[in-house]
């Protein structure tokens, strides 16, 4: 018979004996939980197993540091032996806090399933929020219906923070955030809330210029460029360093660039416009490894050998894509589970109430070879 066990055949022989009328306010809780079926554990049933009081447990579930090492390991002890599990419920009575963070990706569906972009963001927001015992909500964004809806959720008080990922022009939710008595941080730089935001985003600019740059260094000179959408500042700022290292004016711009749309299918696309814009070109930047799988894929089927012909480099380093594609891709390497970890870590501390100022934080990334360029 384990020490539990033990307790709970006392306190039944007591309530027989006695009636539970008579017995404290705990051990009289106990024993009527116990007489109406199985027994759920309680905090009281953690403190008699631990030893210690009531406040003590409450105060060790709460992650309170006014406990000793002593009381919080036979807390433990006690909590994993009755397969204790805390009352949500009541906890967010307590602390005002729920215990779940908003995960907000404003993408058409379609984009967020066939990008593994973003399989990569939801998977690192699930397990880091998960190590922290904290749940994520997935709320995907594509319509005013959904703006609307995401706004009463956020200020219905059912999560305690949001990261967000609203990369498009004219994208309401910034702004209507921003305004909101919520901690949120962004993933990459919306086009408003300013200086009023906290975000961590990627070196594009940088990445871009990276880009450009490895190309020119392999001797290649008539490159061109398949942009993302340029209503995203990523795309924008992946364009300007390829511009930066090309030396390309606006004119050159205009005539060697083409949006892909950060997708296979576009990317493929642009790929079969440019060839007929730039017959002679022998070098390419794509703005993400999608858009290069189907670059490579148009240069192909034109009979343009890769690298021989033209030099191909992307931007992601996706481990779903870039080793894959035939040669295996030269890319620029973001981290987007460390971005998603710095952003988990600074809503956190905004959730616990610390003093964060705004600002931009900014990831560095480097250039991976391969044998596409």
């Amino acid at each position: 018979m384990t020490r539990i066990e033990a307790h709970r055949r006392l306190q039944r022989e007591l309530g027989e004996r006695i009636g539970t009328s008579s017995l404290p306010g705990e051990v009289r809780g106990a024993v009527s939980t116990q007489t109406q079926g199985e027994h759920r554990p309680t905090l009281e049933d953690v403190a008699a197993l631990a030893g210690v009081s009531r406040a003590t447990v409450s105060r060790v579930v709460n992650d309170s540091p006014r406990v000793s090492p002593e009381a919080k390991e036979s807390v433990y002890s006690a909590i994993r032996e009755l397969g204790y599990v805390p009352n949500r419920a009541a906890r967010t009575l307590v602390t005002r806090r729920t215990g779940a963070v908003a995960v907000v990706i404003s993408e058409p569906e379609s984009k967020i399933f066939d990008d593994p972009r973003f399989a990569t963001v939801v998977r690192a927001a699930a397990g880091r929020l998960g190590e922290l015992d904290a749940a994520m909500v997935l709320m995907l964004v594509h319509s005013p219906e959904d703006e609307a809806r995401t706004e009463r959720f956020l200020l219905g008080g059912h999560v305690d923070g949001a990261l967000l990922f609203t990369p498009h022009r004219g994208d309401p939710l910034p702004s209507a955030m921003s305004a909101l008595p919520i901690p949120t941080v962004f993933g990459g730089r919306p086009w408003a809330g300013g200086h009023r935001l906290h975000l961590v985003d990627t070196d594009n600019r940088e990445g871009g210029r990276l880009a450009g740059r490895h190309l020119m260094d392999l001797g290649r000179r008539r490159i061109v460029s398949v942009t993302g959408p340029l209503d995203e500042h990523a795309a924008i700022d992946r364009l300007d360093g390829w511009r930066l290292a090309t030396g390309a004016d606006e004119a050159t711009t205009d005539l060697r660039t083409e949006s892909g749309h950060f997708a296979r299918e576009g990317g493929e696309q642009a790929m079969r416009t440019l060839l007929n814009r730039v017959p002679d070109l022998d070098g390419v930047f794509a703005a993400s490894d999608l858009m290069a799988a189907g670059a490579i894929d148009a240069l192909r089927k034109a009979g343009r050998r890769v690298p021989e012909d033209v030099a191909v480099v992307g931007f992601d380093d996706q481990p779903a894509v870039a080793p894959h594609t035939s040669p295996p891709l030269t890319t620029v390497a973001q981290d987007a589970q460390e971005q998603v970890r710095r952003m988990v870590h600074l809503l956190t501390r905004l959730i616990a109430g610390e003093d964060v100022p705004p600002g931009r934080e900014v990831l560095p990334v480097h250039l991976v070879r391969r044998g596409s360029a």
